[in-house]
């Protein structure tokens, strides 16, 4: 079973085509303090790519919850990965808050926002912003080749109202397609 799989079943509950690269999933992680972060949550799993890349510099006590929508995909991450500080949660990334039940210190997020609808994109970045801590960080990718698009503009525009702090990396050329990463912070 692969997230190629899981596309063509069902396209609107799996927002890729392909797995994210190892060096995508690097660039998603770094920089965001997951080493010192005591919970964080991943939105959209899908196959686990960027879930091994938060385990991989998380503290042995830090806790990580990954919200996945996609019922095959969750079970897969759930049955695959037996690290204790992980927490896999079959349901909607708008349900943010009761899945997690505390502050968190950072969100990864893998979920398709070019392609949801506005206000479904919007509850759910309220939903991440409502959990946050204060400082907190909050990163997403994009694909490079559709970041001229209205929806894309779009999600920029918000982060950049929603958020304290809002960059975007060079483009990752070693992912299929190539893609850029958000990066934002809360306001302390």
């Amino acid at each position: 079973m692969s997230i190629t799989t899981e596309f063509l079943r069902r396209p609107l509950m799996t927002g890729a085509v392909a797995a994210s690269s190892r060096r995508l999933a690097h660039a998603m992680t770094e920089g965001i303090g997951l080493e010192r972060a005591r919970t964080v949550v991943e939105l959209g799993p899908g196959t686990g790519v960027f879930t091994d890349a938060i385990l991989a510099r998380l503290a042995p006590g830090a806790r990580l919850v990954a919200v996945e929508l996609n019922p095959v995909l969750a079970a897969r991450l759930s049955a695959t990965r037996r690290d204790v500080r992980l927490t896999v949660v079959q349901g909607s990334a708008a349900g943010l808050a009761g899945a997690v039940g505390e502050p968190v210190d950072a969100v990864v997020s893998g979920l398709p926002w070019t392609v949801m609808p506005q206000d479904r994109r919007g509850h759910i970045l309220d939903a991440v912003t409502e959990v946050l801590t204060p400082g907190g960080r909050f990163t997403t990718f994009a694909y490079a080749h559709a970041a001229w698009t209205p929806p894309a503009r779009h999600f920029a525009a918000e982060l950049a109202r929603r958020f304290h702090r809002s960059e975007r990396s060079p483009v990752v050329w070693a992912n299929l397609p190539p893609a850029f990463v958000h990066r934002a912070t809360r306001k302390p």
